[in-house]
């Protein structure tokens, strides 16, 4: 039995389904969308249209926010023919994968679908992503380097 709409665990799974639709690439969604919407119609609400978002960062845990710079995101809008709507934004300027995931989250929100996008797409995005997480803590534990200070004695 799922969430109602709206309720917090229905908003956390569908944000975690969205991060896996942004991680995908393009053809990946594509397959997954032919094989589970088949011949499906999604009408543009929105874009895709790509632009720029500002990169903040901060300086230690509690210092002044401060402009890093900019990134590329392309972000589309889409209604289902059964009326769902779904909404992506995508790093990077790829029209087709945020076309994509704004048709996949829109399918998402269908209960007949959402097992086929959960197995299809989104537990292999998170797989492949907490690989690379593991691949890049090993490659950075690899090239740890211990400092530690031998003190003195007071004499």
């Amino acid at each position: 039995m799922s969430a109602a709409p709206g309720h917090p665990s229905d908003q956390t799974a569908r944000r975690r389904a969205m991060g896996a639709f942004a991680a995908s690439d393009a053809p990946t969604l594509a397959a997954a969308w032919d094989a589970i919407a088949g011949e499906t119609t999604a009408t543009s609400l929105r874009g895709p249209e790509a632009g720029l978002v500002m990169l903040r960062g901060r300086i230690g845990g509690g210092g002044a926010p401060f402009n890093l710079g900019e990134a590329s995101v392309t972000r589309a809008s889409v209604r289902l023919a059964s009326g769902e709507v779904g909404h992506a934004m995508v790093l990077g300027r790829d029209t087709d994968h945020a076309r994509l995931a704004a048709q996949l989250d829109a399918g998402w929100q269908r209960d007949d679908w959402r097992a086929a996008i959960e197995a299809e797409v989104v537990e292999p995005a998170l797989q492949r992503q907490a690989e690379a997480d593991r691949h890049s803590a090993e490659e950075t534990e690899a090239t740890r380097v211990d400092f530690f200070t031998m003190v003195r004695g007071d004499d």
